[in-house]
């Protein structure tokens, strides 16, 4: 049980955990500030690459400054495929790719599919779902509609449940939606 939490931060914490646990049952997990727990395997990479790790922290920051939960994966896929590079989170219960990206649209969709494959490497593994979200910190000037429109368009071809979370570092504001809320755009399902 954790103390000193509201209800819903406990049932986020405990959601994540499970599920965190089930990814990667021989891990161990450090609560490294408020709200963000790292795989103790994980936690070298804070001192053999601090710019990464610095620029992951403060993306999950955004999110658990607002209430969120995050749990650091290991950095490497040693559960299944050796070697694969997997999704960076479970964020309230749910696994989660971090992304920072700048620049185009092109970069957008490279970011964008990339992440969503590192997201789905983890998810094949549970039989209840396969859901996966990708969160994305934008420094660029794309509009809300440019980056849902062109989202939408990777998404036409796949039927995972998740979602894009993305920070629009221009005007501070987050936007959520669901994959089949971005399909839905283009007339998918």
């Amino acid at each position: 049980m954790v103390f000193g939490t509201s209800e819903l931060s406990r049932l986020k914490i405990e959601k994540s955990l499970a599920l965190a646990a089930v990814l990667f049952p021989h891990e161990e997990w450090t609560k490294k500030e408020a709200n963000i727990w790292v795989a103790k395997s994980r936690l070298i990479e804070e001192h053999r690459e601090p710019n990464k790790w610095a620029k992951e922290i403060s993306q999950a920051r955004i999110l658990t400054d607002r209430g969120s939960v995050a749990f650091f994966l290991p950095e490497k896929n040693t559960e299944g495929q050796a070697g694969l590079r997997c999704a960076d989170t479970v964020i309230d219960g749910e696994i989660v790719e971090l992304k920072t990206v700048t620049g185009t649209r092109a970069t957008l969709s490279k970011d964008f599919k990339k992440g969503y494959k590192q997201g789905a490497s983890l998810a094949i593994r549970l039989a209840e779902t396969q859901s996966h979200s990708v969160f994305i910190r934008l420094f660029s000037r794309l509009s809300v509609e440019s980056v849902k429109a062109k989202i939408a368009g990777e998404l036409k071809t796949r039927h995972d449940d998740g979602s894009l979370v993305c920070f629009f570092g221009a005007s501070a504001k987050l936007h959520r939606w669901t994959y089949g809320e971005l399909r839905a755009m283009i007339g998918r399902k």
